[in-house]
């Protein structure tokens, strides 16, 4: 009988998301600075060794692992336009959907603000970060297109603009939830926030 034969690119890329999925954690819970390849490898299955077999630095253990979670985070997103029928539960799935991902995922979140902000100082990861922000610029632009077409109306402000006001909005969110004795409270003040500004994006 046949047997199938696994590719070895396609077994190089599974392993290496087994080692991202792994890493993620570690990474949420010490930031971008902290976190070593021997670090990330004492807190996994994974010996140093094979880590570092997959990949060269911790710098590109990192923006893999993050560019591997914000392509998974986006097509949740994708979901919630596809299934609303009006602009009001469009607006009420996209405030629970950001509630939800800050409750679930919040280190995965802080991690990705702190690549984020050390692509300022360090150009090795400006490239791979303003890819991943292009990518979330567009899946919030399909939620607010979207939302202005269901309610038979027009965006009224730059694709960039959307994203820079929801982005905004959503990272205070996240730090009041992390920092506060109340985090329920950071996370109906973000629904809120969104179904008040959402509509003043659209004519």
């Amino acid at each position: 009988m046949a047997t199938t034969r696994v590719n070895p690119v396609d077994k190089h890329d599974v392993r290496r998301r087994a080692l991202a999925e792994s890493a993620l954690r570690t990474l949420g819970e010490l930031g971008y600075a902290k976190a070593s390849l021997r670090e990330i490898a004492t807190n996994s299955e994974f010996s140093h060794g094979m880590v570092h077999y997959y990949f060269a630095d911790k710098l590109e253990l990192i923006v893999y692992c993050v560019r591997y979670y914000k392509e998974t985070c986006v097509t949740r997103y994708d979901g919630v336009v596809s299934a609303s029928q009006s602009a009001d539960e469009l607006l009420d799935a996209f405030a629970a959907k950001l509630c939800e991902t800050i409750v679930d995922e919040a280190p995965m979140h802080r991690l990705w603000y702190d690549l984020r902000a050390q692509s300022m100082f360090e150009e090795s990861l400006r490239e791979a970060v303003t890819q991943i922000d292009r990518t979330l610029e567009s899946m919030i632009w399909r939620v607010v297109t979207r939302y202005a077409e269901l309610g038979g109306r027009a965006v009224t402000v730059p694709q960039h603009a959307a994203y820079g006001i929801l982005d905004g909005v959503f990272q205070q969110a996240l730090l009041a939830y992390l920092g506060s004795d109340a985090p329920e409270a950071a996370l109906d003040a973000l629904r809120s926030e969104v179904r008040t500004l959402v509509p003043l994006l659209v004519g």
